[in-house]
């Protein structure tokens, strides 16, 4: 992952398995071919960098975060995986595609040329870039409540995440010199494991940086307000389900 949240990988693998099992859709449309040199930017733990591998696939996982490169390590010990920054990602050989899932969003939306033009960079002259990550809309329902409640105590809130547009995106790729060949924004309502507490549960995991100034006991106060608001709409009776909005793309050198 990337961007400045706090990551527990423990916690991300036990409550948010979610993230790499709605991926594994992303893996099927990169369609890995063996002897394929792969970089999948924002690995996390690991999971669909292994799904990757399994294809015969010669693939290489960076993630911005240490804990989460320590933990794919100690989970696929013979996959190699990188502490490092897409902004910034020089490789020593050329890759033949690059996958993101569920990271780019994390990085802000200024540094998104930068991260397109080493896409390109790494890539072989007719390599494929093939990413989901969330689009506009997304989570508009939790962030807006989160918004309201922090405001209202007097809390001036930062949005963590980049949620862009087709319209949006799809110059900035091709300035970069990719045609893209597929982009679609999708609503993907998702379940959230934990049963009552599982909106919670996403917030502590993907939300951290809305309480980065909030006092401990007035953080329960929030979670709580939030959770009132968003029951109607949210909430089932048995789960918390997050209204999820994906932005998934395919281009081409």
């Amino acid at each position: 992952m990337t961007g400045g949240n706090d990551w527990d990988p423990d916690d991300y693998d036990d409550r948010h398995g979610f993230v790499h099992e709605h991926g594994q859709s992303v893996v099927d449309l990169l369609d890995p071919q063996p002897g394929e040199r792969v970089l999948d930017v924002g690995c996390g733990t690991g999971h669909l960098t292994a799904e990757i591998a399994d294809s015969g696939a010669e693939v290489v996982g960076i993630d911005a975060s240490p804990e989460m490169v320590t933990q794919a390590r100690d989970a696929y010990p013979d996959l190699a995986f990188e502490q490092a920054d897409i902004r910034s990602y020089t490789a020593d050989r050329p890759f033949d595609a690059v996958f993101s899932n569920a990271a780019l969003h994390w990085i802000p939306g200024e540094d998104h040329d930068a991260v397109l033009s080493t896409v390109a960079d790494v890539l072989t002259e007719d390599g494929r870039f093939v990413a989901e990550f969330g689009g506009t809309g997304n989570v508009a329902a939790i962030t807006d409540a989160l918004v309201t409640e922090l405001d209202a105590r007097g809390y001036e809130v930062a949005h963590p995440w980049y949620f862009p547009s087709i319209g949006e995106y799809a110059p900035r790729v091709e300035s970069q010199g990719f045609e893209l060949r597929f982009a679609r924004l999708f609503d993907r309502p998702t379940p959230l494991d934990g049963g009552e507490g599982g909106l919670r549960n996403w917030i502590g995991m993907f939300g951290d940086e809305f309480f980065a100034d909030v006092a401990d006991d007035e953080r329960d106060a929030v979670l709580s307000a939030v959770e009132d608001r968003l029951r109607p709409k949210l909430f089932d009776g048995d789960t918390w389900v997050a209204d999820y909005r994906r932005l998934r793309l395919v281009a081409v050198q």
